[in-house]
């Protein structure tokens, strides 16, 4: 199957680290479609239709980034064939979507069921869509073997996608149309950065592909129509942590770990550490994810539930919701390791050839110590080397600049001082990667 153009719909905050990935996969050309802020998944397909409805009209493939698929022939088979059912309906007016061969009763996911006489395609047409069921009803539609889970994984044409949620939805199409008309473009390397405008983007409203428009198809009057492949080959939804478990490595008790952990008695659980070693006694069934800033533990069947304390942790608006201890940026990475009363210490690695922006800061000042490689440093008018275990001070007010021009990445530890310590106390004189 011949594949054009990836467009890549996330939020502002992913840019880095998505561009980094890219870069993993040169094969791959990408434009980022930025998001100012989460709204859901329809307005996200309505930026790419938008896009790709400005050359010819393609037929789009839209898939989430967190599954996995075990079977990648059967994967493009499926795909081939709802390509095959949308091109082959000249009114353009087939959305075609991805139904997963059920192999339990699930009930984190919703059910489609078919229809009607199988199509030249292996194509159905859509009878029904469910909610995500209780235990009983799930394992009714298991046995009965006419219901699917929903992949949220459609095919379609640009001109289809913006016609339905025109005819569904004005409200979510005009919105997101005048944020598209006023975006920004700029470019970071060989990677195309898109931007609506983020006053009218945060203004639209949120809300699901499936809701806004496949789940009201059925009931159109042949306006719209949605056929449904069946796609058996070893789907998984990571949405979930209970996911991750099922698809990962087991060790003879059921578990599934990740850095540094150790566990006694201690049976089908997942365990991840990412910063300490993480330590599990007499437990089952359980999730145990240690990050940095933050440590989650839950029942493996409520995994579904941890948006709840995402929802606590915007109520009490704490900046672990929004705000990674490691952060991504164009130039490499920094870790805030430590902050109190005003000061913050911060790990920063700059990746080969690169170089932070020129910039400012009006209410802190800096010390650097390099620990590996060999930092060039720009600090007011003096351009100077430093090798590992040199330092510097940065004045506050001073403009400054961190650059590598070695072939090794640079670390260095960065000590903050000052009255505001806040990220958004930057004035950029000049950025290599188009930042403002």
């Amino acid at each position: 199957m011949e594949i054009g153009k990836t467009l890549i719909v996330t939020n502002e905050e992913h840019r880095f680290l998505v561009t980094d990935q890219l870069r993993e996969m040169p094969t791959i050309q990408a434009t980022l479609l930025l998001e100012p802020a989460g709204r859901n998944t329809a307005p996200a397909l309505t930026l790419a239709a938008l896009y790709a409805n400005e050359s010819a009209d393609p037929i789009l493939v839209i898939t989430p980034a967190d599954q996995t698929i075990q079977n990648g022939a059967a994967f493009t088979k499926a795909l081939q064939n709802c390509v095959h059912v949308v091109a082959a309906d000249e009114s353009k007016k087939t959305i075609a979507i991805l139904g997963i061969t059920p192999t339990a009763p699930e009930t984190g996911y919703g059910y489609i069921k078919k229809g009607g006489a199988q199509g030249a395609y292996g194509e159905f047409t859509v009878e029904q869509f469910a909610e995500k069921p209780d235990a009983i009803t799930a394992q009714a539609y298991l046995e009965n073997g006419n219901y699917f889970w929903n992949s949220g994984m459609f095919v379609l044409r640009a001109s289809t996608w913006l016609a339905s949620l025109k005819e569904f939805r004005p409200d979510i199409f005009g919105a997101t149309e005048t944020a598209w008309v006023a975006r920004a473009i700029d470019q970071s390397g060989d990677v195309q950065f898109i931007r609506p405008d983020k006053d009218i983007f945060q203004s639209i409203p949120s809300e699901s592909i499936d809701y806004a428009v496949i789940e009201k198809c059925p009931a159109s009057n042949g306006a719209f129509n949605i056929k449904m492949v069946e796609l058996n080959a070893g789907w998984n939804d990571l949405g979930a942590w209970d996911a991750v478990w099922q698809v990962g490595k087991k060790d003879a008790c059921g578990n599934v770990t990740s850095g540094d952990t150790l566990l006694s008695n201690t049976n089908n659980s997942l365990v991840h550490a990412s910063s300490r070693l993480v330590g599990a006694v007499g437990i089952n069934n359980l999730v145990i994810i240690e990050t940095a800033d933050a440590v989650l533990v839950a029942d493996r069947s409520n995994s579904q539930d941890v948006k709840t304390i995402v929802n606590q942790l915007e109520q009490q608006q704490r900046e672990e919701k929004n705000l990674h201890r490691k952060v991504a940026r164009p130039w490499g990475w920094y870790d805030s390791v430590d902050e109190g009363e005003r000061f913050k210490v911060k790990r920063i690695q700059v990746k080969p050839g690169a170089s932070l922006s020129l910039q400012m800061h009006h209410h802190r000042a800096e010390h650097w110590i390099v620990v590996k490689g060999e930092a060039e440093i720009t600090n007011g008018d003096q351009v100077i080397t430093l090798k590992e275990n040199q330092s510097t001070y940065i004045p506050q007010g001073q403009t400054h600049r961190l650059a590598n021009r070695g072939t090794e990445p640079l670390e260095i530890i960065e000590v903050q001082s000052g009255s505001y310590l806040g990220e958004d106390d930057i004035v950029r004189f000049e950025d290599t990667y188009g930042r403002s």
